[in-house]
């Protein structure tokens, strides 16, 4: 199996897992949302040390690291909390198939900041999509500049945080073990999240409990399929599968939650993943020359 199939496989099975991870955020709505973030990056930390341990590691950059690597992973595992965070009251407050929608424009920004990131200039191409995902976006935010509107907002600024973070581990993928890269974004998410939800903490019962663990297993399924897919190929490339996750989130909103988004949502999301394809085949064409 050559590399793009493993990338291909990889990226469905991300896809796949993060929307069952969030039929689990939204399933328990009385639990807060940094208390969610924590047991999510719980799990995921034991599954990355675990993997870790099976290497036999010994020193602390085999945990953490390589010293000249601490700017970049520190900035992955920062914008990944925050778009976590964002992310997570999104799919409470939302649709499931809109918070997906929002969250789909991630694969937009990632191959803007991989562009940006390279030193390349923004070609007429990219800011044509640009338009058009944000004309999407707007479609499914439907603003009314009132607070009722928060958890859309939450949705979209979430797919820049995610672009960044998804930008960096290909930027980090022959410098880290995917691993480890999930072991530090696990654990400063951890750190981060332990003051925040000590401030709103609710006692889970045994079911909550139960379903804020499977949370952090779909999560990490989720997160080991991302970070494996940009390691054997390129983010602009890959990036496209991943609103497969809208399909998903359309079906299972539908099967669970009676969910039908709204003819503007679907224009919405039909228009972002119209700006997705034109990134993709743009970026494709210019890696062939």
């Amino acid at each position: 199996m050559n590399d793009k199939s493993k990338a291909l496989i990889y990226i469905l099975l991300s896809t796949l897992s993060f929307a069952l991870m969030s039929v689990t955020i939204k399933y328990i709505q009385t639990i807060p949302v940094f208390e969610k973030v924590f047991f999510r990056n719980l799990v995921s930390l034991f599954v990355a040390l675990f993997i870790i341990l099976k290497t036999r590691p010994k020193k602390l950059e085999d945990f953490i690291g390589k010293k000249e690597n601490q700017i970049f992973l520190f900035s992955r595992a920062s914008l990944g909390f925050l778009g976590v965070v964002l992310n997570f009251y999104a799919i409470t407050n939302l649709k499931l198939a809109d918070s997906q929608i929002l969250n789909r424009i991630s694969p937009i920004w990632v191959s803007l900041f991989a562009l940006l990131f390279l030193k390349e200039k923004l070609t007429k191409t990219q800011v044509f999509s640009t338009i058009i995902a944000l004309v999407g976006s707007i479609l499914v935010i439907k603003p009314e500049f009132n607070f009722s509107k928060l958890p859309a907002l939450s949705g979209f600024l979430s797919s820049i945080t995610a672009g960044g973070a998804y930008t960096l581990v290909r930027f980090l993928k022959n410098r880290e073990n995917p691993s480890i890269i999930i072991f530090y974004f696990s654990l400063l998410s951890l750190v981060l999240s332990i003051p925040l939800m000590i401030s709103n903490f609710i006692l889970p019962t045994n079911f909550e409990i139960m379903i804020l663990l499977l949370t952090g297993v779909f999560a990490s399924f989720g997160q080991f399929g991302l970070t494996h897919a940009y390691k054997y190929a390129p983010a602009s490339e890959v990036s496209i599968y991943t609103y497969t996750g809208i399909i998903f989130a359309i079906i299972i909103g539908l099967v669970l939650w009676k969910e039908i988004p709204d003819i503007l949502s679907m224009l919405g999301g039909f228009l972002i993943i119209v700006s997705g394809y034109i990134v993709y085949k743009r970026v494709k064409s210019y890696s062939a020359t």
